[in-house]
């Protein structure tokens, strides 16, 4: 920087201010002439910042980690890109790491974060407690976002989807709107908190119609297409099958259209099938499948703004908690 600042005949403080204008503090303006002056010879040395010198001048390291469940899924894609655009604002970098809805590997999320310091975290957390949160916390001092209804930390902020409400407006919507009294449901593991609530919401909306529930109409499976195709064989063998499907994903709901007009079931004729998220795929399979939209984009602009609020030092109180409203999308599979 400092033979950046004697090329362009400028002092250091003017170079640091324009190559990180979001973090000074003062309110000269600097002209246009000054900036591409200084860009130019930036761009002739081939100067690069040095984080770690950064971080130990300014007791930050320009980086942030991020933990989602499984990037090959399509939901978690436009999360990602909104907090890789927030964190770009500020010059920061993003660590992403996959759990694959392991609580071991979300652990080991936590162990690297204590490796390789970073200056804040966002994180999917499918098994983390709040325990495990304040220990981390406790250790490191980072800001920390979450999503998820299930945590409760009280200085994790988090955002989420009440999807709660939206799974049992959707079952009702069955009932009512369309007439189904036979309705299944295909769904991950319950130990996920995730599918907890969905699923409460599912058998919710069939007690409170006076519908009944067999057994064999709940399939527990994985977030996979395939699991959704597993099921749905499963759920139309059965001797007297349902004539709807809930499906807790996309993914799912997806294998499970597939594999039905594969067995020359039509869709929504024979059976009707929802799924969860709205992920890109939903509106290009035949017939577009009915969902319910969660816009991930939104969450993860709400995740890093509040993270870098703490990071700054903007804001310091308790847990904040922003709920982003789902929509229900009725397309041609229900």
């Amino acid at each position: 920087m400092r033979d950046v600042a004697k090329a362009a005949n400028v002092s250091q403080s003017t170079v640091s201010r324009i190559l990180s204008p979001l973090s000074s503090k003062s309110k000269v303006p600097i002209s246009e002439e000054t900036k591409g002056k200084v860009l130019a010879v930036v761009k002739e040395l081939g100067y690069q910042p040095n984080q770690y010198a950064r971080s130990l001048r300014g007791q930050k390291n320009h980086v942030i980690g991020m933990l989602i469940a499984d990037i090959s899924n399509p939901f978690y894609h436009p999360m990602v890109r909104a907090v890789q655009d927030v964190a770009s604002q500020y010059h920061y970098g993003v660590m992403i790491a996959n759990s694959d809805h392991l609580y071991e590997k979300e652990m080991l999320f936590c162990e690297s974060l204590l490796r390789r310091p970073v200056d804040g975290a966002i994180m999917i957390p499918y098994h983390l407690t709040d325990d495990d949160l304040q220990d981390l916390k406790a250790r490191t001092g980072m800001a920390i976002s979450a999503v998820g209804n299930h945590v409760q930390h009280p200085e994790v902020d988090v955002i989420y989807a009440d999807d709660t409400k939206a799974s049992y407006e959707a079952v009702q919507w069955l009932i009512e709107k369309r007439g189904h009294e036979r309705i299944a449901m295909i769904c991950a593991s319950h130990k996920f908190p995730v599918i907890t609530r969905r699923y409460g919401a599912f058998q919710l909306a069939m007690q409170d119609a006076g519908l009944s529930v067999p057994p064999e109409y709940v399939v527990e499976g994985d977030w996979s297409v395939e699991s959704g195709r597993r099921a749905i064989a499963s759920l139309l063998a059965l001797p007297k099958p349902p004539t709807a499907v809930f499906a807790a994903s996309d993914t799912i709901a997806i294998g499970a259209l597939a594999a039905a007009e594969e067995m020359n079931y039509r869709v929504p004729e024979d059976i009707a099938i929802i799924g969860f998220d709205d992920i890109p795929a939903a509106s290009w399979v035949r017939p577009q499948l009915t969902t319910i939209a969660q816009y991930p984009g939104e969450m993860g602009t709400l995740l890093a703004t509040a993270l870098f609020e703490r990071i700054r030092g903007e804001y310091n109180g308790p847990s904040r908690r922003f709920e982003v409203p789902c929509r229900f999308f009725e397309r041609g599979s229900a």
